[in-house]
């Protein structure tokens, strides 16, 4: 992340206290907000702005201007849009400026784009695949049938899939105990498939590559280390590779499928929301547009008058 200009530089140190602090923001979520934030406070001070009460509205619509310029996609433009409308609004609680300059501050709509999911077929194709790599009882192969069973069973986030601990597993109750966004923890359960992929892993896998750095870690990497989101997105991009007809791409894919075949399978809006940890139900329900655009398809292939 680079840093922003120095006129700005202990503005954007206490906001970077304040997510953190107030706002219980992740790492991640951090160094976000703050490269957008000096993303446009570099942009500006090349324009000859040094201090935070000089921005304008203009300026903040030049600096999405040349976002949309060099093809930079809507969904990237109106997060970083959204970002430094949250920045300017704590200045002015803050007292650092008296008027926010991006009250009337729009960016563009993002694309209606339908997540990319698998078919229940095209699930059983990858397990199948799984499970004929593993015949030989290979360590990885073994992890990687419990990891994606975790995956899909579950519909957790690649990030709260790494952070899981053993302690994390109530195998009695097939539940998970995930810390989801916000540090907000939330209990998942699980099926009988991800409970056997676990058990395997734990007694024939994990002992093999666990090392005394593994610690409580759940998922080890090759080394013996806890296995990092960049591993899982890996491993999962490898499997959706040679799949046929789907647009799904990596561990996020995962999460949108099992969302989605619990609708279709009758499971109540609120409990699906329950289960993603979604902090508001309209997230859950592009679920349901998901569904009515595969209903849709299979009607207009089907009915002769479609």
């Amino acid at each position: 992340m680079q840093q922003p200009p120095d006129p700005f530089a202990d503005t954007v140190d206490r906001y970077r206290t304040y997510l953190v602090a107030e706002r219980n923001r992740s790492a991640h979520t951090v160094r976000a907000y703050l490269t957008d934030i000096g993303g446009l406070l570099r942009f500006t001070h090349e324009a000859g702005v040094t201090r935070l009460d000089e921005l304008t509205l203009a300026d903040l619509r030049g600096w999405l201007g040349t976002m949309d310029a060099h093809g930079q996609a809507r969904s990237t433009i109106a997060r970083r849009a959204a970002t430094v409308r949250s920045f300017l609004a704590w200045a002015v609680r803050e007292e650092l400026i008296e008027v926010n300059p991006a009250l009337r501050l729009r960016a563009p709509k993002k694309e209606k784009t339908l997540p990319g999911i698998l078919s229940v077929k095209q699930m059983d194709g990858i397990f199948d695949k799984l499970r004929k790599s593993a015949v030989d009882g290979d360590p990885i192969a073994l992890r990687n049938i419990a990891l994606v069973e975790v995956l899909y069973g579950t519909g957790i986030r690649v990030g709260e899939l790494v952070g899981l601990d053993i302690d994390d597993l109530d195998s009695d109750r097939r539940t998970l105990r995930v810390l989801g966004k916000g540090n907000k923890e939330r209990t998942v359960p699980y099926g009988l498939p991800a409970a056997h992929a676990l058990d395997d892993w734990f007694r024939r896998g994990r002992p093999r590559l666990a090392q005394s750095t593994s610690g409580p870690a759940l998922f080890l990497g090759q080394r013996g280390g806890r296995m990092d989101q960049r591993q899982a997105r890996s491993t999962v991009g490898k499997l959706f590779a040679g799949v046929q007809g789907t647009s799904a791409t990596g561990p996020h894919a995962l999460r949108h499928s099992t969302a989605t075949h619990l609708l279709d399978g009758g499971a109540d809006l609120r409990a699906v929301q329950e289960i993603l940890g979604h902090s508001s139900l309209a997230t859950t329900q592009i679920y349901t547009h998901v569904s009515v655009d595969r209903l849709r398809k299979s009607y207009e292939q089907a009915h002769p008058r479609a």
